[in-house]
Protein backbone atom coordinates (compact mmCIF):
# COMPACT_ATOMS: atom_id res chain seq x y z
CA UNK A 1 0.00 0.00 0.00
CA UNK A 2 2.85 2.39 0.87
CA UNK A 3 4.50 1.55 -2.44
CA UNK A 4 1.31 2.46 -4.30
CA UNK A 5 1.04 5.76 -2.44
CA UNK A 6 4.67 6.50 -3.22
CA UNK A 7 4.15 5.79 -6.92
CA UNK A 8 1.11 8.04 -7.00
CA UNK A 9 3.10 10.79 -5.33
CA UNK A 10 5.80 10.52 -8.00
CA UNK A 11 3.16 10.75 -10.75
CA UNK A 12 1.56 13.79 -9.13
CA UNK A 13 4.89 15.55 -8.70
CA UNK A 14 5.75 14.80 -12.33
CA UNK A 15 2.41 16.18 -13.49
CA UNK A 16 2.89 19.36 -11.45
CA UNK A 17 6.08 20.04 -13.35
CA UNK A 18 4.68 19.38 -16.81
CA UNK A 19 1.01 20.30 -16.83
CA UNK A 20 0.99 23.85 -15.62
CA UNK A 21 0.10 23.53 -11.94
CA UNK A 22 3.08 25.67 -10.88
CA UNK A 23 3.52 29.18 -12.27
CA UNK A 24 7.26 28.98 -11.67
CA UNK A 25 7.59 27.05 -14.94
CA UNK A 26 5.55 29.50 -16.99
CA UNK A 27 7.10 31.33 -19.95
CA UNK A 28 5.99 34.57 -21.54
CA UNK A 29 7.84 34.37 -24.85
CA UNK A 30 8.88 31.65 -27.30
CA UNK A 31 11.38 32.12 -30.13
CA UNK A 32 11.96 29.65 -32.92
CA UNK A 33 15.71 30.20 -32.55
CA UNK A 34 17.79 32.27 -30.20
CA UNK A 35 16.37 34.50 -27.48
CA UNK A 36 13.20 36.61 -27.65
CA UNK A 37 13.65 40.37 -27.67
CA UNK A 38 11.37 40.48 -24.61
CA UNK A 39 11.90 37.24 -22.63
CA UNK A 40 9.50 38.34 -19.88
CA UNK A 41 6.74 39.24 -22.31
CA UNK A 42 6.12 41.94 -24.89
CA UNK A 43 6.48 45.49 -23.58
CA UNK A 44 4.39 48.49 -24.65
CA UNK A 45 4.67 50.73 -26.48
CA UNK A 46 5.89 48.87 -29.55
CA UNK A 47 8.70 50.75 -31.35
CA UNK A 48 6.64 51.44 -34.47
CA UNK A 49 3.49 52.83 -32.85
CA UNK A 50 2.87 56.48 -32.04
CA UNK A 51 2.07 57.51 -28.48
CA UNK A 52 0.12 60.45 -29.90
CA UNK A 53 -1.97 58.49 -32.39
CA UNK A 54 -5.61 59.56 -32.15
CA UNK A 55 -8.35 56.98 -32.28
CA UNK A 56 -11.38 57.21 -34.51
CA UNK A 57 -12.28 57.60 -38.15
CA UNK A 58 -12.44 55.05 -40.93
CA UNK A 59 -9.86 53.20 -43.02
CA UNK A 60 -11.19 52.21 -46.45
CA UNK A 61 -9.34 49.47 -48.33
CA UNK A 62 -9.84 47.78 -51.69
CA UNK A 63 -9.75 44.17 -52.81
CA UNK A 64 -9.94 42.68 -56.30
CA UNK A 65 -12.50 40.09 -57.34
CA UNK A 66 -15.15 38.89 -54.95
CA UNK A 67 -15.82 36.83 -51.80
CA UNK A 68 -18.45 34.29 -50.85
CA UNK A 69 -17.47 33.13 -47.37
CA UNK A 70 -16.69 34.40 -43.89
CA UNK A 71 -14.77 31.24 -42.99
CA UNK A 72 -11.06 31.62 -43.83
CA UNK A 73 -10.06 28.22 -42.44
CA UNK A 74 -11.52 25.79 -45.00
CA UNK A 75 -10.63 24.99 -48.61
CA UNK A 76 -14.00 25.88 -50.04
CA UNK A 77 -15.10 29.39 -50.90
CA UNK A 78 -13.40 32.74 -51.31
CA UNK A 79 -13.08 34.22 -47.82
CA UNK A 80 -13.43 37.93 -47.19
CA UNK A 81 -10.33 39.93 -46.37
CA UNK A 82 -9.88 41.37 -42.92
CA UNK A 83 -11.06 38.40 -40.90
CA UNK A 84 -7.80 38.51 -38.97
CA UNK A 85 -9.35 41.52 -37.24
CA UNK A 86 -12.05 39.24 -35.82
CA UNK A 87 -10.02 36.18 -34.83
CA UNK A 88 -7.01 35.86 -32.56
CA UNK A 89 -4.44 33.13 -32.08
CA UNK A 90 -3.23 31.68 -28.80
CA UNK A 91 -0.01 33.66 -29.11
CA UNK A 92 0.89 36.87 -30.93
CA UNK A 93 3.63 36.86 -33.57
CA UNK A 94 5.91 39.87 -33.38
CA UNK A 95 6.39 41.52 -36.80
CA UNK A 96 9.72 42.89 -35.60
CA UNK A 97 11.50 39.55 -34.99
CA UNK A 98 12.10 36.60 -37.36
CA UNK A 99 9.76 34.27 -35.43
CA UNK A 100 8.91 35.05 -31.83
CA UNK A 101 5.58 34.60 -30.05
CA UNK A 102 4.14 36.43 -27.05
CA UNK A 103 1.00 36.05 -24.91
CA UNK A 104 -2.40 36.74 -26.42
CA UNK A 105 -5.35 34.43 -25.74
CA UNK A 106 -2.84 32.37 -23.79
CA UNK A 107 -1.28 34.46 -21.02
CA UNK A 108 1.63 32.04 -20.60
CA UNK A 109 3.04 28.73 -21.81
CA UNK A 110 5.12 25.83 -20.62
CA UNK A 111 7.21 23.94 -23.13
CA UNK A 112 9.58 20.99 -22.84
CA UNK A 113 13.26 21.63 -23.48
CA UNK A 114 13.07 19.19 -26.39
CA UNK A 115 9.72 20.66 -27.49
CA UNK A 116 7.99 17.30 -27.11
CA UNK A 117 5.02 18.98 -25.40
CA UNK A 118 3.57 22.42 -24.80
CA UNK A 119 0.95 23.76 -22.39
CA UNK A 120 -1.08 26.89 -23.07
CA UNK A 121 -2.52 28.76 -20.09
CA UNK A 122 -5.50 30.80 -21.24
CA UNK A 123 -6.05 34.32 -20.01
CA UNK A 124 -9.05 34.27 -17.63
CA UNK A 125 -10.11 37.63 -19.09
CA UNK A 126 -10.28 36.34 -22.69
CA UNK A 127 -13.76 36.61 -24.14
CA UNK A 128 -15.54 35.98 -27.40
CA UNK A 129 -17.41 38.95 -28.81
CA UNK A 130 -20.68 37.71 -27.31
CA UNK A 131 -19.15 37.93 -23.84
CA UNK A 132 -18.64 34.19 -23.29
CA UNK A 133 -15.27 33.08 -21.88
CA UNK A 134 -12.60 31.35 -23.96
CA UNK A 135 -12.05 27.88 -22.52
CA UNK A 136 -9.86 24.85 -23.04
CA UNK A 137 -12.86 23.18 -24.65
CA UNK A 138 -12.89 25.85 -27.38
CA UNK A 139 -9.18 25.28 -27.99
CA UNK A 140 -9.67 21.53 -28.37
CA UNK A 141 -12.70 22.04 -30.62
CA UNK A 142 -10.66 24.34 -32.86
CA UNK A 143 -7.76 21.91 -33.03
CA UNK A 144 -9.97 19.00 -34.07
CA UNK A 145 -11.98 21.09 -36.55
CA UNK A 146 -8.87 22.41 -38.29
CA UNK A 147 -7.17 19.01 -38.33
CA UNK A 148 -10.19 17.20 -39.77
CA UNK A 149 -11.94 19.83 -41.91
CA UNK A 150 -9.48 22.71 -42.29
CA UNK A 151 -7.18 23.67 -45.13
CA UNK A 152 -4.47 21.14 -46.00
CA UNK A 153 -1.74 22.99 -44.16
CA UNK A 154 -3.52 22.57 -40.82
CA UNK A 155 -3.78 18.84 -41.41
CA UNK A 156 -0.10 18.69 -42.35
CA UNK A 157 1.08 20.81 -39.44
CA UNK A 158 -0.96 19.08 -36.76
CA UNK A 159 -0.15 15.53 -37.88
CA UNK A 160 2.70 15.61 -35.38
CA UNK A 161 0.34 15.98 -32.39
CA UNK A 162 -0.43 12.58 -30.87
CA UNK A 163 -2.43 13.82 -27.88
CA UNK A 164 -4.34 16.98 -26.96
CA UNK A 165 -6.19 17.34 -23.69
CA UNK A 166 -7.54 19.89 -21.23
CA UNK A 167 -5.76 20.09 -17.90
CA UNK A 168 -8.52 22.32 -16.57
CA UNK A 169 -10.88 24.95 -17.99
CA UNK A 170 -8.00 27.32 -18.73
CA UNK A 171 -5.10 25.05 -19.69
CA UNK A 172 -4.49 22.76 -22.67
CA UNK A 173 -1.60 20.38 -23.22
CA UNK A 174 -0.38 19.09 -26.60
CA UNK A 175 1.97 16.10 -26.75
CA UNK A 176 4.10 15.94 -29.89
CA UNK A 177 5.87 13.09 -31.62
CA UNK A 178 9.17 14.98 -31.97
CA UNK A 179 11.15 15.71 -35.11
CA UNK A 180 9.50 19.09 -35.69
CA UNK A 181 11.07 21.93 -33.71
CA UNK A 182 8.59 24.41 -35.17
CA UNK A 183 5.39 22.58 -34.17
CA UNK A 184 4.92 24.29 -30.77
CA UNK A 185 5.17 27.62 -32.58
CA UNK A 186 2.52 26.57 -35.10
CA UNK A 187 0.20 25.53 -32.30
CA UNK A 188 0.75 28.95 -30.75
CA UNK A 189 -0.49 30.51 -33.99
CA UNK A 190 -3.69 28.46 -33.94
CA UNK A 191 -6.83 30.62 -33.81
CA UNK A 192 -9.43 29.83 -31.18
CA UNK A 193 -13.01 29.37 -32.38
CA UNK A 194 -16.19 29.15 -30.35
CA UNK A 195 -17.56 25.62 -30.08
CA UNK A 196 -21.01 27.04 -29.25
CA UNK A 197 -21.05 29.22 -32.38
CA UNK A 198 -20.11 26.37 -34.70
CA UNK A 199 -22.75 24.11 -33.22
CA UNK A 200 -25.24 26.22 -35.20
CA UNK A 201 -22.99 27.24 -38.13
CA UNK A 202 -21.35 24.14 -39.70
CA UNK A 203 -17.60 24.67 -39.72
CA UNK A 204 -16.95 22.71 -42.91
CA UNK A 205 -19.29 24.80 -45.08
CA UNK A 206 -18.92 28.24 -46.59
CA UNK A 207 -21.19 30.80 -44.99
CA UNK A 208 -21.93 34.52 -44.95
CA UNK A 209 -22.94 34.68 -41.30
CA UNK A 210 -21.55 37.34 -38.96
CA UNK A 211 -18.49 35.57 -37.48
CA UNK A 212 -17.84 35.31 -33.75
CA UNK A 213 -14.26 35.80 -32.67
CA UNK A 214 -12.17 37.22 -29.87
CA UNK A 215 -10.48 40.02 -31.82
CA UNK A 216 -10.54 43.80 -31.44
CA UNK A 217 -12.95 44.28 -34.37
CA UNK A 218 -16.32 42.74 -35.10
CA UNK A 219 -18.20 42.51 -38.39
CA UNK A 220 -21.18 44.89 -38.51
CA UNK A 221 -22.12 44.70 -42.21
CA UNK A 222 -21.74 42.24 -45.09
CA UNK A 223 -22.70 42.92 -48.71
CA UNK A 224 -21.92 39.57 -50.37
CA UNK A 225 -19.16 39.90 -52.93
CA UNK A 226 -18.92 43.67 -52.50
CA UNK A 227 -18.25 45.02 -49.02
CA UNK A 228 -17.46 44.07 -45.40
CA UNK A 229 -17.41 46.58 -42.54
CA UNK A 230 -15.48 45.96 -39.31
CA UNK A 231 -16.03 48.07 -36.19
CA UNK A 232 -13.61 48.41 -33.28
CA UNK A 233 -14.84 47.05 -29.98
CA UNK A 234 -14.12 49.70 -27.31
CA UNK A 235 -14.59 47.09 -24.59
CA UNK A 236 -12.38 44.45 -26.19
CA UNK A 237 -11.02 42.15 -23.52
CA UNK A 238 -7.43 42.55 -24.80
CA UNK A 239 -7.19 46.33 -25.17
CA UNK A 240 -4.48 46.47 -22.49
CA UNK A 241 -2.25 43.82 -24.09
CA UNK A 242 1.07 45.37 -25.21
CA UNK A 243 0.43 44.56 -28.87
CA UNK A 244 -2.86 46.48 -28.76
CA UNK A 245 -1.68 49.65 -27.02
CA UNK A 246 -1.89 52.50 -29.56
CA UNK A 247 -2.87 50.06 -32.27
CA UNK A 248 -6.34 49.30 -33.68
CA UNK A 249 -6.81 53.05 -33.92
CA UNK A 250 -9.47 53.16 -36.63
CA UNK A 251 -13.06 53.12 -35.41
CA UNK A 252 -14.13 51.40 -38.64
CA UNK A 253 -12.26 49.42 -41.29
CA UNK A 254 -14.12 48.87 -44.54
CA UNK A 255 -13.14 46.56 -47.40
CA UNK A 256 -14.69 47.08 -50.84
CA UNK A 257 -14.27 44.67 -53.75
CA UNK A 258 -13.68 45.85 -57.33
CA UNK A 259 -13.72 44.08 -60.66
CA UNK A 260 -10.03 44.74 -61.39
CA UNK A 261 -7.10 46.80 -60.14
CA UNK A 262 -7.71 49.63 -62.62
CA UNK A 263 -11.21 50.22 -61.28
CA UNK A 264 -9.86 50.09 -57.72
CA UNK A 265 -7.19 52.63 -58.67
CA UNK A 266 -9.79 55.05 -59.99
CA UNK A 267 -11.76 54.62 -56.76
CA UNK A 268 -8.61 55.51 -54.82
CA UNK A 269 -7.97 58.66 -56.86
CA UNK A 270 -11.61 59.65 -56.38
CA UNK A 271 -11.17 59.52 -52.60
CA UNK A 272 -13.29 56.40 -52.07
CA UNK A 273 -10.29 54.36 -50.88
CA UNK A 274 -7.68 55.59 -48.38
CA UNK A 275 -4.68 53.34 -48.96
CA UNK A 276 -3.44 51.42 -51.99
CA UNK A 277 -0.49 49.05 -52.15
CA UNK A 278 0.82 49.32 -55.69
CA UNK A 279 2.22 46.32 -57.56
CA UNK A 280 1.84 47.68 -61.11
CA UNK A 281 5.06 49.43 -62.14
CA UNK A 282 3.44 51.20 -65.10
CA UNK A 283 0.68 52.57 -62.92
CA UNK A 284 3.21 53.63 -60.29
CA UNK A 285 5.21 55.50 -62.93
CA UNK A 286 2.34 57.09 -64.85
CA UNK A 287 -0.96 56.52 -63.03
CA UNK A 288 -0.55 59.01 -60.20
CA UNK A 289 -0.39 62.17 -62.29
CA UNK A 290 -3.32 63.68 -60.43
CA UNK A 291 -4.00 67.03 -58.71
CA UNK A 292 -4.27 65.34 -55.31
CA UNK A 293 -0.71 64.03 -55.68
CA UNK A 294 0.63 67.37 -56.87
CA UNK A 295 -0.89 69.33 -54.00
CA UNK A 296 0.08 66.77 -51.35
CA UNK A 297 -3.33 65.36 -50.49
CA UNK A 298 -2.07 61.97 -51.73
CA UNK A 299 1.34 60.76 -50.53
CA UNK A 300 3.43 58.25 -52.51
CA UNK A 301 5.84 56.12 -50.47
CA UNK A 302 8.30 53.27 -50.83
CA UNK A 303 8.71 51.90 -47.30
CA UNK A 304 11.62 49.51 -46.61
CA UNK A 305 11.23 46.11 -45.02
CA UNK A 306 13.51 43.25 -44.01
CA UNK A 307 11.50 40.24 -45.14
CA UNK A 308 12.55 37.88 -47.94
CA UNK A 309 11.10 38.58 -51.36
CA UNK A 310 9.34 35.26 -51.73
CA UNK A 311 8.87 33.90 -55.22
CA UNK A 312 6.70 35.51 -57.90
CA UNK A 313 6.82 33.17 -60.86
CA UNK A 314 5.18 31.51 -63.82
CA UNK A 315 4.37 28.01 -62.61
CA UNK A 316 4.55 24.97 -64.88
CA UNK A 317 2.03 22.26 -64.05
CA UNK A 318 4.25 19.17 -64.14
CA UNK A 319 1.20 16.93 -63.86
CA UNK A 320 0.68 17.67 -67.56
CA UNK A 321 3.07 16.83 -70.39
CA UNK A 322 5.47 18.14 -71.52
CA UNK A 323 6.15 20.18 -68.38
CA UNK A 324 7.48 17.18 -66.49
CA UNK A 325 10.60 17.52 -68.71
CA UNK A 326 13.13 19.94 -67.20
CA UNK A 327 14.51 20.71 -70.67
CA UNK A 328 11.11 22.00 -71.79
CA UNK A 329 10.68 24.10 -68.65
CA UNK A 330 14.12 25.63 -69.04
CA UNK A 331 13.65 26.30 -72.75
CA UNK A 332 10.34 28.10 -72.28
CA UNK A 333 11.81 30.14 -69.44
CA UNK A 334 14.83 31.22 -71.50
CA UNK A 335 12.48 33.06 -73.86
CA UNK A 336 11.62 35.58 -71.12
CA UNK A 337 13.80 38.70 -71.41
CA UNK A 338 13.72 40.27 -67.96
CA UNK A 339 16.25 43.01 -68.72
CA UNK A 340 14.22 44.30 -71.67
CA UNK A 341 10.92 43.84 -69.83
CA UNK A 342 12.12 45.74 -66.76
CA UNK A 343 13.52 48.64 -68.79
CA UNK A 344 10.69 48.89 -71.31
CA UNK A 345 7.56 47.87 -69.43
CA UNK A 346 8.42 48.10 -65.73
CA UNK A 347 10.37 51.40 -65.64
CA UNK A 348 13.37 49.63 -64.04
CA UNK A 349 11.24 49.27 -60.94
CA UNK A 350 12.22 45.66 -60.13
CA UNK A 351 15.08 43.23 -59.60
CA UNK A 352 15.20 39.79 -61.21
CA UNK A 353 14.18 37.02 -58.84
CA UNK A 354 16.92 34.42 -58.55
CA UNK A 355 15.95 32.84 -55.23
CA UNK A 356 13.01 31.91 -53.04
CA UNK A 357 14.72 33.98 -50.35
CA UNK A 358 16.02 37.06 -52.19
CA UNK A 359 16.48 40.08 -49.92
CA UNK A 360 17.75 37.87 -47.08
CA UNK A 361 20.76 35.81 -46.01
CA UNK A 362 18.72 32.63 -46.55
CA UNK A 363 19.34 32.74 -50.32
CA UNK A 364 21.92 30.28 -51.66
CA UNK A 365 25.21 31.88 -52.69
CA UNK A 366 28.50 30.57 -54.10
CA UNK A 367 29.53 26.94 -53.67
CA UNK A 368 27.64 24.79 -51.19
CA UNK A 369 29.72 24.70 -48.02
CA UNK A 370 29.55 23.65 -44.37
CA UNK A 371 26.14 22.61 -43.13
CA UNK A 372 24.52 23.21 -46.51
CA UNK A 373 26.97 20.88 -48.24
CA UNK A 374 26.45 18.25 -45.55
CA UNK A 375 22.72 18.24 -46.26
CA UNK A 376 23.23 17.96 -50.02
CA UNK A 377 26.06 15.41 -50.05
CA UNK A 378 23.85 12.30 -49.51
CA UNK A 379 21.97 13.26 -52.68
CA UNK A 380 24.98 14.00 -54.88
CA UNK A 381 24.14 11.26 -57.38
CA UNK A 382 20.62 12.68 -57.80
CA UNK A 383 21.66 16.30 -58.34
CA UNK A 384 23.50 18.09 -61.15
CA UNK A 385 27.20 18.50 -60.43
CA UNK A 386 26.98 22.24 -61.16
CA UNK A 387 24.55 22.68 -58.27
CA UNK A 388 27.35 22.13 -55.76
CA UNK A 389 29.48 24.88 -57.31
CA UNK A 390 26.93 27.71 -57.56
CA UNK A 391 23.21 28.45 -57.30
CA UNK A 392 21.34 28.52 -60.59
CA UNK A 393 21.36 32.02 -62.08
CA UNK A 394 19.06 33.00 -64.91
CA UNK A 395 21.11 34.60 -67.71
CA UNK A 396 21.11 38.37 -68.11
CA UNK A 397 20.55 39.76 -71.60
CA UNK A 398 21.77 43.01 -73.16
CA UNK A 399 18.24 44.43 -73.02
CA UNK A 400 17.90 44.78 -76.78
CA UNK A 401 15.01 42.33 -76.94
CA UNK A 402 16.67 40.20 -79.64
CA UNK A 403 17.53 37.21 -77.42
CA UNK A 404 19.42 35.37 -80.17
CA UNK A 405 21.67 33.34 -77.85
CA UNK A 406 18.94 32.45 -75.36
CA UNK A 407 16.55 31.38 -78.12
CA UNK A 408 19.30 29.26 -79.68
CA UNK A 409 19.83 27.53 -76.33
CA UNK A 410 16.08 27.08 -75.96
CA UNK A 411 15.79 25.53 -79.43
CA UNK A 412 18.60 23.09 -78.64
CA UNK A 413 16.91 22.04 -75.39
CA UNK A 414 13.57 21.50 -77.13
CA UNK A 415 15.28 19.39 -79.80
CA UNK A 416 16.90 17.29 -77.07
CA UNK A 417 13.45 16.84 -75.53
CA UNK A 418 12.16 15.36 -78.82
CA UNK A 419 10.46 18.34 -80.46
CA UNK A 420 10.84 19.27 -84.11
CA UNK A 421 9.66 22.19 -86.24
CA UNK A 422 6.95 21.45 -88.77
CA UNK A 423 5.77 24.44 -90.84
CA UNK A 424 6.78 26.80 -88.05
CA UNK A 425 4.99 24.77 -85.36
CA UNK A 426 6.93 22.85 -82.75
CA UNK A 427 5.62 19.30 -82.46
CA UNK A 428 6.52 16.26 -80.41
CA UNK A 429 8.21 13.84 -82.81
CA UNK A 430 6.87 10.92 -80.76
CA UNK A 431 3.16 11.66 -81.11
CA UNK A 432 2.80 14.62 -83.46
CA UNK A 433 1.21 16.86 -80.83
CA UNK A 434 1.97 20.57 -80.97
CA UNK A 435 3.73 22.21 -78.05
CA UNK A 436 1.16 24.71 -76.86
CA UNK A 437 -0.07 25.92 -73.50
CA UNK A 438 -2.40 28.40 -71.82
CA UNK A 439 -1.18 30.85 -69.19
CA UNK A 440 -3.96 31.41 -66.67
CA UNK A 441 -4.22 34.86 -65.07
CA UNK A 442 -6.51 36.56 -62.59
CA UNK A 443 -4.94 40.02 -62.94
CA UNK A 444 -5.09 41.66 -66.36
CA UNK A 445 -2.08 43.87 -65.54
CA UNK A 446 0.17 40.87 -66.25
CA UNK A 447 -1.03 40.62 -69.85
CA UNK A 448 1.27 43.31 -71.22
CA UNK A 449 4.21 41.76 -69.32
CA UNK A 450 3.60 38.27 -70.67
CA UNK A 451 2.73 39.08 -74.30
CA UNK A 452 6.33 39.88 -75.41
CA UNK A 453 7.45 36.59 -73.85
CA UNK A 454 4.79 34.76 -75.83
CA UNK A 455 5.98 36.46 -79.01
CA UNK A 456 9.46 35.11 -78.28
CA UNK A 457 7.96 31.66 -77.76
CA UNK A 458 6.26 31.94 -81.14
CA UNK A 459 9.70 32.39 -82.71
CA UNK A 460 10.51 28.94 -81.27
CA UNK A 461 7.34 27.46 -82.73
CA UNK A 462 5.53 27.33 -79.37
CA UNK A 463 1.90 28.41 -79.36
CA UNK A 464 1.08 30.10 -76.04
CA UNK A 465 -2.14 31.89 -75.17
CA UNK A 466 -3.34 34.07 -72.29
CA UNK A 467 -6.60 33.65 -70.44
CA UNK A 468 -7.64 36.13 -67.75
CA UNK A 469 -10.54 35.01 -65.56
CA UNK A 470 -12.20 36.31 -62.41
CA UNK A 471 -10.91 35.54 -58.93
CA UNK A 472 -13.53 32.90 -58.15
CA UNK A 473 -12.83 30.93 -61.34
CA UNK A 474 -9.09 31.32 -60.82
CA UNK A 475 -9.26 29.92 -57.30
CA UNK A 476 -11.40 26.99 -58.42
CA UNK A 477 -9.13 26.06 -61.30
CA UNK A 478 -5.83 26.50 -59.50
CA UNK A 479 -7.02 24.75 -56.32
CA UNK A 480 -7.88 21.75 -58.48
CA UNK A 481 -4.63 22.09 -60.52
CA UNK A 482 -6.67 22.67 -63.70
CA UNK A 483 -4.13 24.74 -65.63
CA UNK A 484 -1.10 24.48 -67.89
CA UNK A 485 0.73 27.47 -66.45
CA UNK A 486 -0.21 30.19 -63.97
CA UNK A 487 1.33 33.06 -62.03
CA UNK A 488 1.70 32.73 -58.27
CA UNK A 489 3.59 34.37 -55.43
CA UNK A 490 4.86 32.17 -52.59
CA UNK A 491 5.40 34.32 -49.53
CA UNK A 492 8.14 33.37 -47.09
CA UNK A 493 9.42 34.64 -43.76
CA UNK A 494 12.82 34.93 -42.11
CA UNK A 495 12.00 31.63 -40.41
CA UNK A 496 10.78 29.26 -43.13
CA UNK A 497 9.55 25.88 -41.98
CA UNK A 498 6.51 23.66 -42.24
CA UNK A 499 4.73 25.84 -44.81
CA UNK A 500 7.31 24.56 -47.29
CA UNK A 501 5.57 21.14 -47.15
CA UNK A 502 2.47 22.85 -48.56
CA UNK A 503 4.53 24.66 -51.19
CA UNK A 504 6.78 21.85 -52.42
CA UNK A 505 6.19 18.63 -50.45
CA UNK A 506 5.37 15.48 -52.39
CA UNK A 507 2.38 14.61 -50.20
CA UNK A 508 0.80 17.97 -51.10
CA UNK A 509 1.09 17.47 -54.85
CA UNK A 510 -2.47 16.17 -55.18
CA UNK A 511 -4.05 17.86 -52.14
CA UNK A 512 -6.75 20.22 -53.34
CA UNK A 513 -6.07 23.63 -51.87
CA UNK A 514 -2.34 23.09 -51.30
CA UNK A 515 0.15 25.46 -52.88
CA UNK A 516 2.28 22.78 -54.50
CA UNK A 517 1.10 24.12 -57.84
CA UNK A 518 4.01 22.67 -59.85
CA UNK A 519 3.20 19.18 -58.57
CA UNK A 520 6.67 18.44 -57.16
CA UNK A 521 7.37 14.95 -55.92
CA UNK A 522 11.07 15.05 -55.15
CA UNK A 523 12.60 13.04 -52.27
CA UNK A 524 15.50 15.50 -52.10
CA UNK A 525 13.12 18.41 -51.58
CA UNK A 526 11.14 16.45 -48.98
CA UNK A 527 14.31 15.59 -47.06
CA UNK A 528 15.44 19.22 -47.02
CA UNK A 529 12.03 20.46 -45.85
CA UNK A 530 12.20 17.96 -42.99
CA UNK A 531 15.59 19.36 -42.00
CA UNK A 532 14.26 22.91 -42.27
CA UNK A 533 11.23 22.36 -40.05
CA UNK A 534 13.32 20.63 -37.38
CA UNK A 535 16.27 23.04 -37.43
CA UNK A 536 17.38 23.56 -33.81
CA UNK A 537 19.51 26.67 -34.45
CA UNK A 538 19.50 29.60 -36.85
CA UNK A 539 22.70 28.23 -38.38
CA UNK A 540 20.95 24.93 -39.12
CA UNK A 541 17.93 26.79 -40.49
CA UNK A 542 20.11 28.87 -42.79
CA UNK A 543 21.92 25.80 -44.11
CA UNK A 544 18.65 23.97 -44.80
CA UNK A 545 17.03 27.01 -46.42
CA UNK A 546 19.99 27.57 -48.73
CA UNK A 547 20.10 23.90 -49.68
CA UNK A 548 16.37 23.87 -50.44
CA UNK A 549 16.67 27.10 -52.40
CA UNK A 550 19.55 25.72 -54.45
CA UNK A 551 17.72 22.49 -55.30
CA UNK A 552 14.45 24.24 -56.21
CA UNK A 553 16.09 26.78 -58.50
CA UNK A 554 18.23 24.18 -60.27
CA UNK A 555 15.04 22.19 -60.88
CA UNK A 556 13.64 25.05 -63.03
CA UNK A 557 10.19 24.23 -61.70
CA UNK A 558 9.07 27.81 -62.28
CA UNK A 559 10.02 30.86 -64.31
CA UNK A 560 11.05 33.41 -61.64
CA UNK A 561 9.90 36.94 -62.41
CA UNK A 562 10.84 39.94 -60.25
CA UNK A 563 10.62 41.59 -56.84
CA UNK A 564 11.11 44.83 -54.91
CA UNK A 565 12.75 45.22 -51.50
CA UNK A 566 10.19 47.75 -50.27
CA UNK A 567 6.43 48.25 -49.93
CA UNK A 568 5.22 50.66 -52.61
CA UNK A 569 2.02 52.42 -51.61
CA UNK A 570 -0.13 55.50 -52.00
CA UNK A 571 -2.22 56.97 -49.20
CA UNK A 572 -4.39 59.96 -48.59
CA UNK A 573 -2.41 62.33 -46.38
CA UNK A 574 -4.74 62.24 -43.39
CA UNK A 575 -4.04 58.50 -43.02
CA UNK A 576 -0.70 58.54 -41.23
CA UNK A 577 1.95 56.31 -39.66
CA UNK A 578 5.05 56.64 -37.51
CA UNK A 579 8.55 56.96 -38.94
CA UNK A 580 9.47 53.43 -37.80
CA UNK A 581 8.57 50.32 -39.79
CA UNK A 582 8.81 46.85 -38.21
CA UNK A 583 11.07 44.17 -39.66
CA UNK A 584 8.36 42.51 -41.75
CA UNK A 585 7.05 45.79 -43.18
CA UNK A 586 3.92 47.90 -42.98
CA UNK A 587 1.62 47.41 -39.97
CA UNK A 588 -1.55 49.28 -40.93
CA UNK A 589 -3.17 48.58 -37.56
CA UNK A 590 -0.63 50.96 -36.00
CA UNK A 591 -1.66 53.74 -38.40
CA UNK A 592 -4.26 56.37 -37.64
CA UNK A 593 -6.46 58.99 -39.22
CA UNK A 594 -5.51 62.54 -38.34
CA UNK A 595 -9.08 63.69 -38.90
CA UNK A 596 -11.98 61.54 -37.73
CA UNK A 597 -14.22 62.89 -40.51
Amino acid sequence: MCAIKGALLVVLVTMLGTTGQSEDAWQYALAMHGEPAFPDGLQAPLPWVSADAPQGGILRLSEIGTFDSMNPYIVFGLPARGLGLVYQSLLYRSPDEPFTLYPQLARAIEVADDRSWIVFHLDPAARFQDGTPVTADDVLFTFEALRSEGKPHYQTFYAGVFDARAIDDLAVRFDLDGGNWELPMLLGLMPVLSRAYFETVPFERTNLEIPLGTGPYRVIAIEPGRRVVYQRDPDHWGNALPQNVRRNNFETIEYSWYRDSNVAHQAFLAGEIDLQFESDALRWATGYDAPAVTDGRIVLEDLPHGRPSGLLAVVWNQRRPPFEDIRVRQALSLAFDFTWTNATLLHDHYQRTQSLFDNSDLAATGPAMGGELALLEPWRDDLPAELFEAPYVWPQTDGSGRLREQLRQAADLLAQAGFILNDGILIDARNGEALDFELLLSDSSYERIMLPWMQNLERLGVRATLRTIDAAQYRTRTAGFDFDAMIWHWGVSLSPGNEQWIYWGGDAADDEGSRNYPGLRDPVVDALIAQLSDARSYEDLTAAARALDRVLMWGRHVLPLYYRSGDTLARWADVQHSDVTPLYGVDTLSWWRESSN
